[in-house]
């Protein structure tokens, strides 16, 4: 009985789904990308069906980005045949800016799918309300090019802040930011200034408990491109934070990084080795653990890191290790891996985690710490080692099709 019940609901499951294979010519397209509007193009390409499976698909348009030096991203668009449609295969690129809204975006990013689409349609004899607009000789402009005002340079300036509270307690919190930044193929040059304060108010039998954490930061890093794998870079900081005891800090360290891949592959795959080596000087609001008020230390790193986005999902892992050379004992290692793999139709599997083994916290005051200093966490605390973990799995199953967008009650 059992088996004929099985038998009977796989052969219900293939007639659907044949049913829904067949249902119209129109294209049947898997919009394999993060950052775009998939509402937005619901509601706005006709001629195919959104399905919600590569494998269902007659086009996978599959997305790779990067963010790009004007503060925009970079797009690509692979435009994947799949079945009677295997034999097409292309890529359209673009660009955003930093200057353009959401709304621009996704009409660009929609006006590049639907060139890339017009191949498709033709092959499948279904161009019902396809169109293609092209200036007239007379009205078109020759293109040229245009000076940059700014010679490469963004710049952004940025401020936030909360305010919260009842009738025991209150906390506010704020932060400013300055940053100028310059990419180019051959450099990258950024700089930032940031300010943050937070503050928090408790009151208990009639007494208040403030406590206040504020840091002050300024970075600059220099990165110069060698060639397709090489590159070497300065990177710098100085800055202040009551939370890690510092009442002034400054950090200066020379890099050197190989990429395995050419950089051009980076937003496809990359597989990076870099080192970093400088010095490291402390001024600390509190005497140190190791009796120090101030110090200048030695320290270098390794770092290796790489990445692979391709139809099947995506997978991106590193290893780090730095240490003081002036006692190699005092080091800090940690690893990290992420991945989202698609394992067969429907199913997706996604794994992401962290862990990493302190010993290298110099910078931790001597002496206990209050019961008052530990609940509102105003001091940095010592910790062997951290970690975090995220394990999980879907699978969907169902109408292949899903053009269909209704937004009421948001969902």
């Amino acid at each position: 009985m059992l088996k004929s019940a099985l038998l009977l609901l796989a052969l219900f499951i293939s007639s659907v789904t044949f049913s829904q294979e067949d249902l119209n010519n129109d294209l049947k397209i898997f919009l394999d990308c993060n950052v775009c509007d998939h509402t937005y193009m619901k509601q706005n390409l006709g001629n195919v069906q959104f399905v919600r499976d590569q494998g269902l698909s007659d086009v996978h348009l599959f997305f790779v980005t990067q963010r790009n030096g004007s503060g925009g991203r970079s797009y690509d668009i692979e435009f994947i045949g799949k079945n009677e449609f295997e034999n097409i295969n292309y890529k359209l690129s673009f660009s955003t800016d930093s200057n353009m809204t959401r709304d621009d975006v996704r009409k660009r990013t929609l006006e590049y799918i639907k060139l890339g689409l017009v191949r498709f349609w033709i092959a499948n004899d279904n161009m019902t309300n396809v169109s293609v607009s092209v200036p007239s000789p007379e009205n078109e402009t020759e293109e040229k090019d245009e000076i940059d005002p700014w010679n490469y340079w963004v710049f952004r300036v940025g401020a936030n802040g909360y305010f919260n509270g009842q009738e025991s307690n209150n906390s506010s919190n704020l932060n400013i930011n300055l940053s100028a930044r310059r990419v180019t193929e051959k450099n990258k040059f950024s700089f930032r200034v940031n300010f943050g304060e937070n503050k928090s108010t408790f009151t208990f039998d009639g007494e208040d408990i403030v406590a206040i954490n504020n840091n002050k930061s300024l970075n600059v890093s220099d990165v110069i491109s060698i060639n397709d794998h090489w590159s070497y870079g300065l990177f710098g900081n100085i800055g202040t934070s009551t939370y890690s005891n510092y009442d002034l800090f400054w950090r200066l360290r020379p890099a050197l990084e190989y990429n395995f891949f050419k950089y051009e592959e980076s937003a496809k795959k990359q597989l990076i080795l870099s080192y970093r080596n400088g010095l490291v000087s402390n001024n600390y609001i509190e005497r140190s653990v190791f009796g120090e008020e101030k110090e200048l230390l030695v320290q270098h790193s390794f770092l290796l890191g790489g990445s692979v986005r391709q139809e099947w999902g995506n997978i991106n892992g590193e290893a780090s290790f730095s240490q003081y050379l002036h006692d190699t004992t005092l080091n800090n290692l940690g690893f990290f891996l992420g991945a989202n793999i698609r394992v067969f139709k429907g199913f997706n599997f996604n794994v992401s985690g962290n862990y990493r083994i302190t010993r290298d916290q110099i910078n931790l005051p001597a002496g206990d710490i209050s019961l008052e200093e530990l609940l509102l966490q105003q001091q940095q605390l010592q910790s062997g080692y951290n970690y975090f973990v995220s394990i999980g799995f879907s699978y969907q199953f169902g109408s292949i099709y899903n053009s269909i967008v209704n937004p009421r009650f948001n969902f």
